[in-house]
């Protein structure tokens, strides 16, 4: 390896912009930098913005017409065509969106070619996780889908085994769709029920098809759940499927809409769970994939409370420096939130309940909770598939 880490960024990617009345606020990016630069971990790992992802690359999972109805919105919004999935309530048009879309998707294309390659153990690219983009159309926020882009180039370059680890509140859909009958993929994903949380998606019955029987895994949470049985539920399902399917690389997705603060969502997940999660993806990465890790952002609408200081927890763990959770949030970095936002920002880097604990699954579990029931159904549903015990 000739370095530890690299973080993909390219200040254009703060043009990713919905308008002004839209949850995803792109202030939560630029916040994210400020942040990591605050706390000089950009000093600790490479700083690299990669190239827009091309048309061929874009393709490998999208379909051109689609490709070509997002140009064609992106050079005249007003004329979006709504059968794609664009210019609606969730993804409005706007001019530059192909652009800007094809440049996130190339961070991550960008973060996955460099860890392929050996250049780096570990990429982040925080203005990634665009999960819910479908080969054929727009949704939830996400036109172009980096993270099946980045896992798709990855197979091109001849990956045999590629680990999809998803935490973000909403189901990741589209990446479990790009991969449905794709044995190559394991796709895991801990949501909120699809009861009671778009896209409806993310049933533990949702297993794959053809090849790829036993491929997808879905954990759908309760909601309300807090941060004892979030992790209970990640570290029940997630290190025994990575050490039977052994990847080469694992590629995780990290939106912080988990958090009891994110308005869009009914989960009750601390920072401090957030971050323990991530400390886990990263040791996971380097037990079954020598060390191979490309690390996502997604959603998140607390841009100023929550989102900064859980990406940046992300960043630092992949340079291997690690921010402390009691480490005071410096003062410069509030007032430009201020300015910015005209919200006060988080006084420090944790919500005050590290370290989280929770309860193992190997210690036994609870017929009549909801949590128990929830993780008993992920197992029940795909871990035979896999020769697994449920």
């Amino acid at each position: 390896m000739s370095g530890r880490a690299q973080l993909m960024w390219d200040e254009a990617v703060t043009g990713y912009d919905f308008g002004p009345d839209h949850p995803m606020d792109p202030v939560r990016l630029a916040l994210t930098r400020k942040l990591v630069r605050a706390f000089g971990l950009d000093r600790e790992m490479e700083v690299v913005a990669a190239k827009p992802a091309g048309e061929s690359t874009l393709r490998l999972v999208h379909r051109e017409d689609y490709i070509d109805a997002v140009k064609a919105a992106s050079a005249d919004p007003a004329g979006a065509d709504g059968s794609y999935g664009l210019g609606t309530v969730d993804d409005p048009a706007f001019a530059g969106m192909h652009e800007v879309s094809a440049l996130i998707a190339g961070q991550s294309v960008g973060a996955a070619e460099a860890v392929w390659r050996g250049d780096v153990e570990h990429a982040v690219n925080f203005a990634g996780g665009l999960h819910h983009a479908m080969p054929g159309g727009a949704s939830g926020f996400c036109i172009y889908n980096d993270a099946s882009l980045a896992i798709a180039r990855l197979l091109e370059l001849g990956a045999e085994r590629v680990a999809y680890v998803d935490v973000d509140v909403h189901h990741g859909d589209g990446v479990q769709a790009a991969f449905w009958e794709d044995p190559r993929v394991l796709t895991i994903s801990l949501h909120e029920h699809p009861r009671t949380l778009f896209p409806q998606t993310g049933w533990p019955e949702e297993v794959g098809a053809g090849a790829g029987e036993g491929a997808a895994v879905n954990v759908a949470l309760p909601a309300g759940t807090g941060d004892a049985g979030w992790l209970r539920a990640f570290h029940a399902v997630v290190p025994e499927l990575l050490a039977e399917f052994r990847p080469q690389v694992v590629v995780s997705q990290h939106g912080a809409d988990t958090h009891f603060e994110d308005p869009l969502a009914h989960l009750a997940v601390s920072l401090d769970a957030q971050r323990a999660v991530q400390v886990a993806c990263h040791e996971l990465a380097h037990e079954y994939a020598d060390g191979k890790w490309v690390a996502l952002g997604g959603g998140g609408y607390a841009v100023v409370d929550v989102v900064p200081r859980s990406w940046t927890h992300l960043v630092g763990i992949a340079a291997g420096k690690p921010v402390a959770p009691e480490t005071v949030i410096p003062e410069a970095w509030r007032r430009d939130a201020f300015a910015l936002t005209r919200q006060l920002g988080p006084q420090r880097m944790t919500d005050g309940r590290w370290p989280v604990s929770w309860a193992s699954w190997e210690a036994g579990y609870d017929p009549a909770d909801r949590l128990d029931q929830a993780v008993l159904a992920t197992r029940r549903a795909a871990f035979p598939l896999r020769g697994l015990l449920p």
